[in-house]
């Protein structure tokens, strides 16, 4: 019988070492970022361009006893005529709440000689309605409300018959993804023609074990950043619970890692009742990652960096393909010594894919030396990306999969687009731009 994918920590004590005293661990305080920990900022192209015609203030259903918020830019194609095309795009996986601005610049980069996404879109006719967050790291659930709550609103102020688009990036298609199915699931006509999803991790996304335990273990000995936010903070959300494949809920943890997070079994449960994807709309995907299974050159067990201190170290090694008790890394300090290993985790490191700097984020945090060529591996895996049909829990798919027409026929999606290489998650590349923009207005 196949084991299930697990990890498993092992504590040890450093001989002939000494606790380390006040002034020591305040000392390595000082060397720690206390940022948290994996999140991305978005490089506005500007320093914002164009300022949105109006804002609505959006409130969600209440779930689990709490109201989630969050608010929609809405860029009008003409404004003497109001809001007559909707294109609602939701923003993505994240701690805090949405930069709107940014997120609007950030997608409106010119590239190859033309112009942005957005201003092709608003030439084309459509009217831009950008949906963000107030905490765009609490349940997907919550904000799916928020999402709800757009979309009734964009319908209510549509001028004409105009039906929507509607999706958004990274979370933000899998949000979008929910509120749909959901409201088709109540009866309720969300009047949608056309979902798409931008690199949007419809199976899970990955953050490498030793690293999501670095971001638990390190943060005891670090001050808190702005707002009393901690490294691990993102990590520990209830969002990264509900979309990473595999999770631990701190740094001594051993025991299962697929979906071992009840929020995620319960989200999961929850699709599945809405019945997983909306069926009304045309849904269109694309993914930041390569279709031909050919990934990142990242030597899965190899260490990707290896940090030593006066009083504290940490090792990490990209994850090893599967087997039994295949070394990940560890960390210390002053006493205790924590060595990981997994059990039947694949290599997603290297795997094609919209990519983060996981890597490097972390080794800078530590400030480690890293070679360039380590600081990025896979976040969004094409074959999550491309809504390929295969168990969100079990993974039983090759992640180096080589994607054929088959594959995608099977799939959840419609038409799925693939960056030309695996490029950083919710990269505007012009290859997926100019396909997006093909698909919405041929």
């Amino acid at each position: 019988m196949a084991q299930e994918p697990r990890i498993d920590v092992a504590l040890t004590l450093k001989e002939g070492q000494a606790e380390p005293s006040s002034a020591e661990k305040a000392e390595l305080a000082a060397t720690l970022a206390p940022d948290v920990w994996f999140t991305a900022a978005l490089e506005r192209a500007s320093d914002g361009g164009r300022q949105a015609d109006v804002t609505w203030e959006l409130t969600g259903a209440e779930y689990k006893g709490q109201v989630a918020t969050g608010k929609a830019a809405v860029y009008y194609a003409n404004p003497k005529f109001g809001l007559r095309r909707p294109f609602i795009f939701a923003d993505g996986f994240n701690y805090g709440p949405s930069d709107l601005p940014g997120l609007f610049a950030y997608f409106n980069q010119p590239y190859g000689g033309k112009q942005g996404l957005f201003d092709q879109l608003i030439g084309q006719g459509y009217d831009i309605v950008l949906l963000g967050f107030e905490e765009r790291h609490t349940y997907i659930q919550a904000n799916a409300e928020v999402a709800i709550s757009a979309i009734q609103r964009a319908i209510a102020e549509r001028v004409g018959e105009e039906r929507l688009t509607v999706g958004g990036v990274s979370m933000g298609g899998i949000i979008t993804r929910f509120a749909l199915a959901k409201l088709e699931t109540m009866k309720m006509d969300h009047q949608t023609e056309t979902y798409l999803s931008y690199d949007s991790p419809h199976n899970g996304a990955w953050i490498p074990l030793v690293l999501q335990q670095m971001a638990y273990f390190f943060e005891d000995f670090t001050p808190a950043g702005p707002g009393g936010a901690k490294q691990a903070d993102l990590i520990r959300s209830p969002a990264a619970q509900q979309l990473l494949w595999a999770w631990v809920e701190n740094s001594k943890y051993s025991g299962p890692v697929a979906t071992s997070s009840e929020l995620r079994k319960e989200f999961l449960a929850d699709l599945e009742r809405f019945g997983n994807f909306p069926v009304i709309p045309r849904k269109l995907g694309v993914s930041n990652g390569r279709r031909d299974g050919v990934g990142r050159p990242l030597p899965a067990g190899e260490v990707a960096f290896d940090w030593q201190a006066l009083i504290a170290s940490a090792t990490a090694r990209f994850q090893p393909e599967k087997g039994e008790q295949q070394k990940i890394g560890g960390m210390h300090l002053g006493l205790a010594v924590r060595r990981s290993s997994t059990t039947e985790v694949p290599a997603l490191d290297g795997a094609p894919g919209g990519t983060l700097d996981s890597f490097g984020k972390v080794a800078d945090a530590l400030k480690a030396k890293i070679a360039e060529d380590y600081r990025s591996g896979a976040f969004v895996p094409s074959v999550s990306a491309a809504a390929l049909d295969f168990d969100p829990v079990k993974w039983d798919v090759n992640v180096n999969l080589s994607i054929t027409d088959a594959d995608l026929e099977r799939g959840h999606l419609d038409e799925v687009a693939f960056d030309d290489d695996n490029t950083e998650h919710s990269h505007v590349s012009g290859t997926l731009i100019d396909w997006i923009v093909g698909r919405l207005t041929r």
